[in-house]
């Protein structure tokens, strides 16, 4: 998306915006000059009795629109096929943004759609499943759907074909922000989109009662880790050891764990070509010599050294396990950290294929042992 789509509202809805009560949407039709289109296949065509845009493996932006708080509205109709059609909004530029998207094959299971955030180009839906960021949803095929979205501070409400909220996402990821709206359509099968419409969230407009704050994470949890600059991960087959051809020279980058533990690291940065492996790392101080269990989770693959010295490999990427295995990320795995006494380092080597980029871990139990995140 060039720099001219992130520009000052229109003139049409900073008046909107000034209407306290009664915000008017503004309907953006397709074949105009108001959109910057960039797909493998687009046209503007008439479907199901509506002039549509229909629209193959791309994305759709509105022209000079900034928005933080929005009411976004249209329609959208999807085949029966893999597939997966959705907005973005708050988006920063092409490689940043909050989307939510519905995946057209998936109809009535958990993972019908989906909420994530893209950050530098790497959309986490590995990271974020369940209730908070999907839900369960029947789908009318090759018909008009319509879909409605509501977002303000950290919060967003999601209508599918509802008068009522069918999604309710409490935390945005991206934070609270202005940014550009529009549209995207994988490259499966394509997706057809009528009657969209913008305005300012109406000052009126009440959200769900908020749940309360979830709990913060357990002592045990690794809540902060220094991560690299990304690197090619080839270079860490058959090391077994740590070199300082590695190591040396590395740039870090302290990164917080979400209240979960996930540590989302495309919040550092993004994919580099051939690059896309980081480490991330800690320092564990441990009063003698012990054995210390951590569980981790991860995507897409990981090696973990402890002392430069390779402990565990494994793979967690998307269809590995099953033809239904998505590779999403928990605590499934456990690793058993050889530690000496003193200052252990522990470098956690994670590499991102699709999906997501994250890691997670909690130790068995703090006993004899302090983390040393900032090192």
């Amino acid at each position: 998306m060039s720099k001219s789509m992130r520009i000052t509202i229109t003139t049409i809805l900073l008046s909107v915006a000034l209407m306290a009560t009664t915000a008017r949407a503004e309907r953006f039709p397709f074949d105009g000059d108001g959109w910057t289109i960039q797909a493998a296949n687009s046209d503007v065509v008439d479907y199901l009795g509506q002039r549509a845009l229909m629209m193959k493996g791309g994305t759709a932006f509105l022209n000079d629109i900034d928005i933080e708080s929005g009411l976004l509205e249209f329609d959208v109709a999807i085949p029966p096929l893999r597939s997966f059609a959705g907005v973005m909004f708050r988006a920063q530029d092409s490689s940043n943004f909050e989307h939510f998207y519905i995946r057209a094959h998936q109809s009535g299971n958990p993972d019908a759609n989906q909420y994530t955030p893209v950050f530098n180009g790497v959309s986490g839906w590995q990271l974020y499943y369940g209730e908070d960021y999907a839900v369960p949803s029947q789908y009318r095929h090759d018909a008009w759907m319509h879909i409605k979205i509501a977002y303000s501070g950290s919060r967003a409400e999601v209508y599918i074909d509802s008068a009522t909220p069918s999604l309710v996402i409490n935390d945005l990821k991206h934070g609270v922000h202005s940014g550009a709206v529009g549209l995207n359509a994988s490259n499966l099968a394509p997706a057809h989109f009528a009657n969209f419409q913008v305005s300012a969230l109406p000052d009126d407009y009440a959200f769900s009662e908020a749940p309360a704050d979830k709990a913060a994470a357990a002592p045990e949890v690794v809540t902060q880790w220094q991560v690299s600059d990304v690197f090619d991960g080839r270079a860490l087959e058959g090391m077994h050891t740590l070199g300082n051809e590695l190591k040396r020279d590395r740039e870090w980058t302290t990164l917080a764990s979400e209240a979960t533990g996930i540590t989302n690291l495309a919040r550092v940065q993004g994919l580099e070509d051939d690059k896309a492996t980081v480490f991330a790392k800690l320092v564990v101080n441990s009063a003698g010599e012990q054995i210390k269990g951590l569980a981790i989770g991860y995507s897409d693959a990981v090696a973990v050294y402890v002392n430069d010295t390779l402990i565990y490999s494994g793979t967690n990427q998307f269809l590995t396990r099953d033809y239904r295995y998505l590779g999403t990320v928990g605590l499934f795995d456990k690793v058993f950290l050889p530690l000496q006494k003193g200052d252990n380092e522990v470098w956690v080597a994670v590499s991102e294929s699709f999906g997501g980029w994250g890691v997670q871990a909690k130790f068995d139990d703090l006993t004899d042992i302090v983390l040393k995140t900032d090192r």
